[in-house]
């Protein structure tokens, strides 16, 4: 028995359909699947970070943490992001599109990449251990590339590699990101190594010398001239690389375009000028230079 344009059930069905239309795309899509375990974990960070990305002290909605692990160093970067989740998707899908993401870092001069065995994606980083360094001296890190999920709601991509440099190894680099609607996302980097204890020491003792003027993101108190006092020693390391990584994510994304090269290398470079204190090295006049020597050294290709 049909029931009447009129009858409260025809009406409650009239609404469900407007309502429906109401919905964004992103949130159909959401609702129509469960999301998987790590794109729920991924929701639960972000909103338990909300308070902090609102009243980040990066001008943007950033949270930076760093921690020493049993046996090396962890940065993770979290981030409110102008860039729709299929967008992302679609830039940073592929080990040569992480090439170009990677080589924005102001140490690494060249990356390929290449089949590996049982069919893996491989990408390896030629890494130099001062920008001025000639790419002879650069150590290689020959990571694995791994796209672990892809879908719409949900984007998680994975580098890795045993070995590494100078008792380094167990190198990850990771990118997880979830859709927050049709304009913005939340994305999660995690950089991390090993080191063994003779690393450790010795660049305890740079950091504590030479190195001494270094310091990262995280504010432990106040200077006696009340100025923010910034963590030291191996954590302000990590911190250091964690933010030039994620910004070159950052660059990439707002310039993805295979002839992007030189758009992109400025916008890494204006975002690490807005923290001097930790990340400024040289001038942009040298950097482009450098960045121009290795493209027309190795060509479009790397």
């Amino acid at each position: 028995m049909s029931s009447s344009p009129h009858s409260p059930a025809s009406w409650t069905r009239t609404l469900a359909a407007v309502l429906l239309l109401a919905v964004s795309p992103v949130q159909q899509s959401l609702a129509a699947a469960p999301e998987n375990a790590s794109a729920q974990a991924l929701r639960a960070t972000h909103q338990r970070l909300s308070d902090k990305l609102e009243r980040s002290s990066f001008g943007r909605p950033v949270q930076l943490d760093s921690m020493e692990t049993a046996d090396g160093l962890q940065g993770d970067v979290y981030a409110v992001v102008e860039h729709p989740l299929a967008d992302i998707g679609s830039a940073l899908k592929g080990s040569a599109h992480w090439c170009d993401v990677l080589t924005l870092h102001i140490n690494n001069r060249r990356c390929r990449t290449a089949s590996g065995p049982q069919g893996r994606e491989m990408l390896t980083l030629y890494v130099v251990r001062r920008y001025d360094k000639p790419i002879d001296q650069a150590f290689e890190l020959p990571f694995v590339y791994k796209v672990s999920s892809a879908t719409p709601e949900h984007l998680l991509v994975e580098l890795s590699a045993e070995t590494g440099p100078l008792g380094t190894s167990n190198y990850r680099v990771t990118l997880e990101a979830v859709a927050l609607d049709e304009r913005k996302s939340f994305l999660h980097f995690s950089y991390s190594y090993d080191h063994n204890t003779v690393v450790r020491l010795g660049t305890m003792a740079y950091l504590a010398t030479f190195g001494s003027d270094k310091v990262g993101f995280t504010v432990t108190g106040k200077t006696p001239e009340g100025q923010p006092d910034y963590i030291r020693g191996l954590r302000g390391l990590v911190e250091r690389n964690a933010m030039r990584y994620f910004l070159t994510l950052d660059a990439y994304l707002s310039a993805p375009g295979a002839d992007q090269a030189e758009r992109r290398q400025r916008r890494w470079f204006a975002a690490a000028e807005q923290y001097p204190r930790q990340l400024h090295e040289i001038d942009l006049d040298t950097y482009l230079a450098l960045k121009r020597e290795d493209r027309q050294r190795d060509g479009p290709g790397r």
